[in-house]
């Protein structure tokens, strides 16, 4: 299962880390953990685009990223990226798992 979780700051998303497998198919083969793949990406190349600043880390089959700004575009953006997981774990029931902690 992927692991999403979301950092949130006085009600406002900050942030992100993703890990983990979907388990919906095989490595290579799974639709699901393609969607949430390019999805994170989208995201943080438009946090980039935008001058959002912004720290990502990225490692084996794990990423993270932590805006350092608590900007209303960086919030809008993670907010959305969480609606369209939402929108794949329906599709796709038991593969990710969202969490929001408070930071």
């Amino acid at each position: 299962m992927i692991r999403a979780e979301f950092y949130e700051k006085k009600g406002n998303l900050t942030g992100f880390k993703f890990s983990g497998h979907s388990g919906y198919a095989e490595a290579g083969e799974d639709v699901a953990c393609a969607a949430v793949s390019s999805a994170v990406q989208l995201a943080v190349n438009i946090l980039e685009e935008l001058g959002c600043e912004s720290e990502v880390s990225i490692g084996d089959n794990i990423i993270e990223c932590i805006c350092k700004n608590d900007g209303d575009i960086s919030n809008r953006l993670l907010y959305v990226l969480k609606q369209h997981l939402e929108a794949i774990l329906e599709e796709f029931p038991n593969t990710i798992k969202i969490i929001i902690s408070e930071v």
